[in-house]
C-alpha cells in the first residue's frame, strides 16, 4: 500500500510532511517533487533503504544515485571541501538544478549510493516541498527519478503512481514540476600545480546550461558532455550509460537543417508504418502539428521556446503509451542552451535511432 500526501508548494506546512519524513527516517521510500522531476527518496545512509530504490525502479546497481540535501552546510559532512570554483557554482546555482560531483567522505553514505566510486553527486533542490521534507527527515536523501528504470521521468504525481504504486511507501504530491528535465551534473578538475584554471566537465546536461556555467566561471574551461559513451565505461553520474526516458513503443528521430525535409521524411515513415498496419505517433512542435498525419500527434513546445519543450517532454512521451502507440517518429531540436539536455533525453528515448536528412 502506497501512502499519498497532497501538499501545497506555495504554502507547504511542516506538519503536513511529518508522516512522509518519518517514513524516510524509518528506512522507507518516498517520492517527492523537485523543480526538475519527481524523485524517489531514501535515507542515503541506510543500505537497506537504498537497496529498495534499486528494487522498486529495476535500476542497474552500477548506476550511482544523487544525494539531495536541504542546507549547504551538509556538503562538507558528506564530501571533501569544495574547490573555490565549485563554491562559486554553489553560490550561483544552489538551490537549483545543478548536481556537483565531489570526493565522498569514507563511511558517511551507503556504498550503494556511489556504486563503488570514490565520489558522490550532491544537489540542493529549489523546491519548498523537497527542502522541507529533507530537513524534516534530518538525513541526506538519495533520490533518482521516481519512475521505473528506462521509462520517461515523472513530472506529475500521477506519473509516479503509474510506475510505482504498490512498490514504494509513499508519494508527496506537490503538483507539476517546473524545469521538466533533470539537473545538470558537473565535476571539476583543478589545474595541476597552479591556482585557478582547471576544467569543469558536464557529465549530464540538464536544467543549467553550458553558457550559464561559463558565465559563472570565467577563466575555467567548461567541457560539454559527449553525445555517446562507451557501454563498458563506468558511469560517473546517472543517465550516462543506459537507455532512459523511453516510451514503450519504438521511437526514431529525424534531424536536419531544413524543417520541410524533416517533416517530409517523418510523414513518409509514418505513412509506410500505417500501410503496414501499425498504430503511428509523432512528437512534434505545436507549429508543425497541423502539417502531419498520424494516429496520435503530440504537440510539445514551440519552435522558438525550447524551455516549453523541456517542460512538457516527459509527459509527452508518456502520452504514446496511454494511446497504445508502438511506432513513433520525433523531431529534434537545436543543441543550444536547454536544447543540449533535451537532445540528450531524446537520443536515449530513441535508443540513438536518428535519421539525418
Amino acid at each position: 500500500m502506497t501512502a499519498y500526501w497532497k501538499v501545497s508548494p506555495e504554502q507547504p506546512q511542516p506538519e503536513s510532511l511529518a508522516e512522509a519524513a518519518q517514513t524516510l527516517k524509518q528506512g522507507g521510500l518516498v517520492a517527492f517533487p523537485t523543480e526538475t522531476v519527481y524523485g524517489l527518496g531514501a535515507d542515503a545512509r541506510q543500505t537497506r533503504a537504498v537497496e529498495q530504490i534499486f528494487k522498486a525502479k529495476g535500476r542497474p546497481s552500477d548506476n550511482p544515485l544523487i544525494v539531495h540535501i536541504a542546507d549547504r552546510s551538509q556538503v562538507e559532512a558528506l564530501a571533501a571541501s569544495p574547490d573555490e570554483a565549485v563554491s562559486r557554482l554553489l553560490d550561483a546555482f544552489w538551490p537549483g538544478p545543478l548536481t556537483v560531483v565531489l570526493p565522498v567522505r569514507p563511511g558517511v553514505l551507503s556504498p550503494l549510493v556511489t556504486a563503488g566510486l570514490d565520489s558522490v553527486g550532491l544537489r540542493m533542490p529549489d523546491h519548498p516541498v523537497a527542502l522541507q521534507l529533507i530537513a524534516a527527515a534530518g538525513c541526506p536523501v538519495a533520490a533518482p527519478s521516481a519512475n521505473r528504470s528506462g521509462r520517461p521521468s515523472p513530472t506529475q504525481a500521477q506519473h509516479v503512481l503509474e510506475d510505482l504504486a504498490g512498490r514504494i511507501d509513499g508519494i508527496v504530491d506537490g503538483g507539476p514540476t517546473g524545469v521538466g528535465v533533470e539537473s545538470t551534473v558537473v565535476e571539476y578538475t583543478p589545474a595541476a600545480g597552479e591556482a585557478g584554471g582547471g576544467v569543469l566537465h558536464i557529465l549530464r546536461p540538464g536544467g543549467i546550461t553550458a553558457a550559464q556555467l561559463r558565465e559563472a566561471l570565467p577563466g575555467i574551461t567548461v567541457r560539454e558532455a559527449s553525445a555517446h559513451q562507451e557501454p563498458s565505461a563506468a558511469p560517473r553520474a546517472p543517465g550516462m550509460k543506459y537507455t532512459h526516458y523511453a516510451p514503450r513503443g519504438v521511437m526514431t528521430l529525424v534531424q536536419g537543417d531544413a524543417p520541410e525535409r524533416v517533416l517530409a521524411r517523418i510523414q513518409r515513415e509514418l505513412d509506410e508504418a500505417h500501410a503496414r498496419g501499425e498504430r503511428t505517433g509523432v512528437l512534434t512542435y505545436r507549429e508543425h502539428a497541423p502539417l502531419l498525419r498520424a494516429d496520435h500527434i503530440v504537440a510539445c513546445g514551440s519552435v522558438g521556446d525550447l524551455e516549453s519543450l523541456a517542460h512538457g517532454l516527459y509527459a509527452a512521451l508518456r502520452e504514446f503509451d496511454e494511446a497504445g502507440i508502438h511506432f513513433i517518429m520525433g523531431e529534434t531540436c537545436p543543441e543550444e542552451g536547454i536544447g543540449a539536455a533535451i537532445m540528450n533525453r531524446l537520443r536515449k528515448a530513441a535508443g540513438d535511432r536518428i535519421i539525418h536528412v
